[in-house]
């Protein structure tokens, strides 16, 4: 596996050559694979943070705060939104804490910091076929970049943020760049589902090869997308995932397909298998939550993923799967999924596929249609040993 030691260093290089001063939008001049930053080495710096190694109790709102015993930690935002016209808007808002110690440093300086934050902010404008990708970087010190749980919830890299007054719920998200923007508020009456073994997710066959990890999956959202300048009021359904741990896949890991599906009939889905560097599926993991809020796990045999399609990024280069069919014959779940925009690729210091899907199947012999979103990491930027030179 590609070591976190690497994002370390890259992310720290990042920040002293070119946010020093504050935050801004980092030009990729190195790119990484993205599995190095849910890697881990006991032999690099990794060693001194804590690890994921059995459950653990959930507080919120606290716990939706940092927990910088852990070297890395991310907070996910996805969701598709429409138009009352039915105009069509997928967007992802994400923040990664990379820890550099477990402890904040004693110095008197406001520049003094055990994490470095980066986001990313993409939109996909399915009506005029364009898709917008964004990154931001900084120290998490004078203010700059942020995480806490109480008494408020708040992340932040300036101007890039959540926010929440309210025990958590209903949370703000706000960013804007470039003349495109979302402010858009979330909210929820479901219950927080605890992935895996309750809120210890397993992503290995290894002991500690985990995140502790929980989510809201179906969000109630209203706000406003913005683009070239022209607001637009959106209403649809968002979802969000908070990880945290420290050496998270194996060794051998080369990258991930991740899914989240919400579909009409109140059910949503979370999927994901990690695979090897030959393209094989090492380990999956997922959940299924029903109607009524309550939720169990799917064995690796009782869910099935088959690739239909392919595009190739004019761009990088990288062919990514595009549309599959994830079968699940225990809950007569068949269902076909298919991006709204094939080109969904994030040019940003992590290569990879992040988008907006639309979902058409069945369920118990009924006819269901949904949203969801689907990332994609590993495939093609596992080059000069995960950097891949621009």
């Amino acid at each position: 596996m590609i070591r976190y030691t690497k994002w370390f260093l890259v992310l720290v290089v990042l920040l002293l050559t070119g946010c020093v001063g504050g935050a801004q939008y980092v030009e990729p001049q190195t790119r990484l694979s993205a599995v190095e930053a849910v890697g881990g080495d006991p032999g690099d710096r990794s060693a001194d943070f804590a690890r994921v190694v059995e459950p653990r109790p959930f507080e919120l709102p606290r716990d939706h705060g940092p927990h910088p015993e852990y070297a890395i930690e991310w907070w996910y935002y996805t969701g598709n939104l429409q138009t009352d016209a039915g105009r069509h808007f997928g967007f992802q808002l994400t923040f990664f804490r990379y820890g550099l110690t477990p402890e904040t440093p004693e110095r008197s300086s406001d520049w003094a910091t055990s994490s470095i934050y980066m986001a990313h902010f993409a939109l996909a404008d399915v009506a005029d076929e364009r898709f917008y990708a964004f990154e931001r970087l900084s120290r998490g010190a004078a203010g700059l970049a942020g995480a806490q749980g109480e008494p408020t919830f708040e992340v932040w890299l300036e101007d890039w943020r959540i926010t929440s007054e309210n025990d958590g719920l209903p949370m703000r998200l706000n960013a804007e760049q470039d003349g495109v923007a979302i402010d858009l508020v979330l909210d929820t009456n479901r219950p927080v589902v605890l992935q895996g073994d309750r809120g210890y997710s397993q992503k290995g066959r290894e002991h500690g090869n985990a995140s502790y990890y929980y989510s809201f999956t179906r969000l109630e959202t209203q706000g406003t997308v913005t683009v070239d300048g022209e607001s637009h009021a959106v209403r649809g359904l968002s979802w969000m995932d908070h990880e945290f741990g420290t050496e998270v896949l194996e060794e051998t890991s080369a990258g991930w397909d991740w899914f989240s599906i919400q579909l009409d009939n109140n059910t949503d889905i979370m999927y994901a298998q990690v695979r090897t560097a030959d393209g094989n599926t090492q380990y999956t993991y997922g959940i299924l939550i029903g109607a009524d809020g309550s939720y169990y796990l799917l064995e690796t045999s009782e869910a099935t993923l088959k690739v239909l399609d392919t595009w190739r990024s004019s761009y990088s280069g990288t062919e990514y799967p595009s549309g599959w069919r994830l079968q699940i014959p225990g809950e007569n779940i068949d269902l076909h999924i298919m991006p709204y925009l094939r080109d969904q690729e994030l040019p940003l210091s992590v290569l990879y596929w992040e988008g907006a899907v639309q979902i058409e199947g069945t369920s118990n012999g009924q006819s269901v249609s949904g949203n969801g979103y689907v990332e994609l990491t590993g495939y093609g930027e596992q080059q000069e040993e995960g950097l891949r030179i621009r």
